[in-house]
């Protein structure tokens, strides 16, 4: 800091070409101003000013200095200018991860970019835990409950696990009226893309419940592929309400199970807690929790 004060005072200098203004404008004395520079001048190795009882003058290596002096100013107010910009209205880059679900966020993703077109959006879909600050994430939105007391949250909404087939293959195989009848079913299950593990489906039946190992015709790790394979009549999914919403509203999935299918899985935006919070993130957790989850709101 004190050598950013010299070169302050050496620009001042230079440009008034007089100690005593320079002095007069900083409310300090002619020869403090004096010894900042001989400072400089010493740090530096060369002399900046010609002094006389009359004037002040540049060297050569003074008028250089003073030029990338100058540039560097310039480099330092547009810094602060671009930083007060961007705490007083929501734009620049926004770094978000995600859940693999797409059908779920894309719509909500489009709204904001159209509502706020000076943010730059950074997308991350993952299902892996990222450790948000360690990353640089501005904020995640993760289902479970928050165990990191660094970030803040707000609830955005849950969804409900449903089991979910085409009318052509109950038609060809019957439904399952309890869940070990799925064990005589064509099981099409999701797989974690980063442990490699099936997720279980989540059957129960009030406070007890239901373990069953089922034997999967197909695994694939997007949410997205088994619903277009439940679509097509290949087998019973395990898939969120929200992605099979306009499925069962046209009729071309079935649900089966339902007193099984109390499980939900809720959804959270989480963001660093800092002391002050940028209006870019704040915009974003506010769209998130508003607009993701509608129905709920």
């Amino acid at each position: 800091m004190n050598s950013l004060s010299r070169f302050m005072i050496f620009i001042r200098v230079a440009e008034a070409r007089s100690f005593t203004a320079v002095a007069n404008q900083l409310g300090l004395s002619p020869s403090s101003i004096s010894k900042s520079i001989s400072r400089l001048e010493e740090k530096l190795g060369v002399r900046l000013l010609q002094r006389s009882t009359r004037s002040v003058s540049l060297t050569s290596e003074g008028t250089l200095f003073l030029e990338r002096c100058k540039r560097i100013l310039d480099e330092i107010t547009s810094a602060e200018n671009e930083l007060l910009s961007s705490i007083s209205a929501p734009q620049g880059r926004l770094r978000v991860s995600l859940p693999l679900v797409s059908s779920l966020m894309l719509p909500v993703l489009s709204a904001f970019t159209v509502r706020y077109p000076q943010i730059e959006l950074d997308l991350d879909f993952s299902d892996r835990l990222v450790d948000v600050i360690d990353e640089g994430f501005d904020a995640v939105v993760r289902t479970g409950e928050l165990n990191d007391s660094r970030l803040m949250n707000k609830r955005i909404g849950s969804s409900r696990f449903l089991y979910v087939g085409a009318p052509s293959y109950f038609a060809q195989h019957g439904k399952p009226s309890q869940p070990k009848d799925l064990l005589h079913h064509a099981c099409l299950m999701h797989r974690f893309p980063t442990t490699n593990l099936l997720e279980k489906w989540p059957l129960c039946l009030g406070e007890s419940g239901v373990d069953i190992h089922l034997q999967a015709k197909m695994t694939c790790n997007h949410i997205e592929t088994l619903l277009y394979m439940a679509l097509q009549g290949h087998g019973i999914a395990c898939l969120p309400d929200f992605t099979v919403k306009q499925a069962l509203a046209d009729g071309t999935l079935l649900t089966v199970l339902d007193k099984w299918s109390d499980t939900s899985s809720t959804f959270r935006v989480l963001w660093p807690s800092n002391r002050w919070v940028l209006p870019k993130v704040k915009v974003f957790v506010d769209f998130m929790v508003d607009n993701l989850f509608p129905q709920e709101r």
